[in-house]
């Protein structure tokens, strides 16, 4: 949950860009700043992807006053193309005549106030670095350290003293160089919270202080060069920090990529190309072969086949026709199509799913909270740790610039980075990894929740199966030609709409059995149909049917009973008054169902079908599927109850389903997962969304869930551990001993420590998983087209 004040009576939600949020600490900056202005009732900010999730009173604030409120704290809200119009309300459609927000995925925000992007922010780091290591590097060869340790003795040019000319070198480290720091130390002392900014501007600004009070007023020791090489050491690692968070907003960025920058439009009878953004609900677009479409909208005109792998995971093209729905950013592969907008910016299902990926990477899992609450206690502990540090040294007799450099390097060494960084970067890379994968974490603790799962419930009809009749077997009387007979219950369920009669249909085009045509149709309610076709009357029903006209089944009986007892529905086929047929239909499993079970068996996980259906049915399927356990004959409004039972059983249950009659036990689980082809309601209760209708699509949620919270622990692990053992070797416990820090040492140190854990979070990208959908066969084996 975020961080929030009270509950929202008349709330909306918005991903605000934060440009310039430097460190992880620095994200309590804006969280506290913001929490105290009227009308916020939850922030989530998100140091490595440079957002916040805001929730506000839309009848105390607005996103107009968040945006004022942000840069007020010190950062930018403009400047990074997101579907979400940037500081617009997610909820809201972009104004007419917006001239400063963008309105779609493509659009881009201009102005005096854009914000820097991680690159131009990485950019600028590394220039800050690269000058802080000229001056701080020309500091050392003329300080007391160089002559000590290095014998070299540098004559000092202009016949100044050496301490003279070391201040005058170390002046564009601190007034250019280290600006950034002092700036973030304003800015949490404001909003009153304390930062990694305060710790390292404490120990740059105490260092270069105390030094220049000695140039000043003549004798002691001076250590310049302790103050610039630290700057230069933690903005060498802050800028290796701020490359590796980059890559950890990837997957946004890839999904950002894959709208196009301009759309064809027909106005007044004129195709014009005009940016994306400026496409309006309504419009006509004209989608050439090979184009990408633009929006979200309705074909109108002209037929192709569309390529949906990009957004839903579908691996074929989709045949379109006037009618159609198309998403947006998907491609056009063959013929011309004419599409009528129906939503654009923000609406668009592309816009959509950034969203929810944005607000989960932006939502904090509970090991977060409890990390960025141990950040705030790490970072009084360095102060006070400072302070004490000076205290203890004067008092056994130590200098004050000995004392004050042990004090000094406490503050830094014990920086907080790397424990503010140890989740957030790892959620990062699991939300991104998941959304490549077509799995959309909708919060942190569902990512961590999936971790933890045992059981996982299925929903029987449009999970595990297709959600729609299939004839599984044909079985004939002696002596009649099984092509014909289909012929001739094809032609009499043509003329019928049961579901059942579809199926049927749809079995004898693909045999191809001749299409005949049906005269004197009757639907007799509950039993069948009855037809003449080519000079035969036809008879296409249950047993109830055949009865009521006298037909016996004969040898078919014996096969009528087995197929109902198997959970088969039996259709039953007589001409001219004898049996000629049991056709068997049954809710056929997805191709992948299979695979999905034994996958979630080799995580260790336990496999359950929930199911309204008979338990024959039911029975029928799981041993198909090769399923643990069975729940049959239950009302939908008990699932939520089943699920209960197992919870009460110790168990961490997560629920994968599709319909309206799921959303309770969705709602219920510990986890619960929608099949994307499902319907809304399911989609908004569930924690995870599939976005494409493939079970064996779960296990790699689960997969994902388990290595990010592996990377989590190891994180919080190596940043407990590593200020654990520095601290002490930094207040010079083990001094008498030989074992000390200095600050330029304990800043690259601290640097290091953070850039492991972002670095260790990236390496989650290279988890294994199953292959994707379209290179995969049918029963879960991945093809042979080169690595995952």
């Amino acid at each position: 949950m975020p961080e929030t004040h009270h509950p929202a009576t008349t709330s909306a939600t918005t991903v605000l860009h934060v440009g310039g949020v430097l460190r992880a600490s620095s994200h309590r900056v804006l969280t506290t700043a913001l929490l105290r202005r009227p009308g916020v009732l939850a922030v989530d900010t998100n140091p490595v992807a440079q957002t916040a999730t805001v929730t506000y009173d839309t009848a105390r604030t607005s996103v107009a006053d968040l945006r004022t409120w942000v840069q007020e704290c010190g950062y930018h809200c403009a400047g990074r193309s997101v579907p979400n119009h940037l500081c617009d309300p997610l909820s809201e459609p972009p104004s007419s005549g917006a001239t400063a927000q963008a309105h779609g995925p493509t659009g881009h925000q201009h102005g005096s106030h854009a914000a820097m992007s991680m690159d131009d922010m990485a950019r600028d780091m590394r220039n800050r670095f690269l000058v802080a290591l000229v001056f701080s590097t020309l500091v050392m060869l003329w300080s007391p350290m160089a002559t000590h340790m290095l014998g070299l003795h540098l004559p000092v040019p202009f016949g100044l003293r050496m301490d003279v000319w070391a201040l005058i070198l170390s002046l564009p480290v601190i007034f250019y160089s280290s600006t950034i720091f002092f700036t973030g130390a304003w800015q949490a002392l404001k909003a009153h919270t304390l930062d990694m900014m305060v710790l390292v501007s404490v120990g740059i600004g105490t260092g270069w202080l105390y030094s220049l009070y000695v140039t000043l007023t003549g004798g002691g020791e001076v250590f310049y060069e302790a103050s610039t090489m630290l700057a230069a050491f933690v903005l060498l690692g802050h800028w290796f920090e701020m490359r590796a968070r980059g890559g950890a907003n990837d997957a946004v960025t890839t999904l950002l990529d894959l709208s196009p920058p301009k759309a064809v439009v027909v106005r007044d009878g004129t195709e014009i190309e005009i940016p994306t953004a400026d496409v309006a609900v309504g419009d006509t677009l004209l989608v050439r072969p090979g184009a990408k479409i633009a929006v979200d909208g309705t074909v109108i005109d002209g037929s192709s086949d569309v390529d949906e792998s990009m957004v839903t995971g579908e691996s074929m093209p989709v045949h379109k026709e006037p009618g159609s729905p198309v998403i947006g950013a998907t491609i056009n592969t063959t013929g011309s199509l004419r599409v009528q907008a129906t939503k654009v910016g923000s609406d668009t299902a592309l816009a959509q799913i950034v969203e929810l990926v944005q607000q989960a990477q932006n939502s904090k899992a509970p090991g977060q909270r409890l990390a960025d609450r141990a950040a705030l206690w790490l970072t009084l502990v360095a102060l006070a740790g400072s302070v004490t540090t000076l205290v203890v040294w004067l008092l056994v007799g130590a200098s004050l610039s000995r004392a004050l450099l042990f004090a000094i390097t406490v503050v830094v060494v014990t920086c907080p980075d790397a424990l503010g960084l140890a989740t957030p970067t790892a959620i990062m890379v699991g939300t991104g990894l998941g959304a490549k994968r077509g799995v959309l974490f909708k919060n942190a603790t569902a990512l961590e929740d999936s971790a933890r799962v045992d059981v996982v419930v299925m929903d029987k009809t449009g999970t595990l199966t297709k959600g729609s009749p299939e004839v599984t077997e044909v079985v004939p009387a002696p002596g009649v030609d099984t092509g014909r007979m289909l012929a001739l219950a094809a032609a009499v369920e043509r003329e019928s709409e049961h579901p059942l009669a579809k199926a049927i249909v749809d079995y004898a085009k693909e045999h191809d059995a001749l299409s005949l045509s049906a005269t004197d149709f009757q639907n007799v309610p509950g039993r069948g149909a009855t037809a003449t076709v080519d000079g035969h009357r036809v008879l296409v029903g249950n047993r109830g049917l055949l009865d009521h006209e006298h037909v016996a089944l004969g040898g078919l009986a014996q096969h009528r009973d087995d197929l109902a007892a198997s959970g088969h529905t039996a259709v039953l086929v007589a001409v001219d008054g004898k049996a000629a047929a049991v056709i068997a239909l049954a809710d056929a499993p997805r191709p992948t169902s299979a695979a999905a079970v034994a996958a979630l068996h080799d995580l260790g996980v336990g496999v359950v079908m929930l199911t309204g259906d008979n338990q024959a049915t039911a029975q029928r399927i799981a041993a198909d599927l090769g399923i643990d356990t069975v729940i049959a004959d239950v009302l939908p409004a008990d699932k939520a109850d089943r699920i209960a039972e197992l919870q009460r059983a110790g168990k961490k249950v997560a629920m994968v389903g599709d319909g309206v009659n799921d959303a309770p036990a969705l709602a219920r689980a510990d986890l619960g997962i929608a099949i994307g082809a499902g319907t809304d309601v399911a989609i908004q209760t569930a924690d995870v969304v599939l976005m494409r209708s493939d079970p064996f699509t779960v296990s790699t949620a689960l997969r994902i869930g388990r290595g990010t919270v592996g990377k989590e622990h190891q994180n919080l692990a190596w940043a407990v551990g590593y200020n654990g053992i520095a601290l002490p070797i930094a207040a010079g416990v083990f001094e008498p001993w030989g074992l000390t820090m200095r600050p330029e040492i304990a800043a690259m140190a601290m640097s290091g420590s953070s850039l492991i854990v972002a670095l260790n979070a990236l390496h989650l990208k290279r988890l294994p998983l199953p292959a994707p959908a379209d290179q995969r066969r049918a029963d879960g084996s991945p093809r042979n087209v080169g690595a995952d």
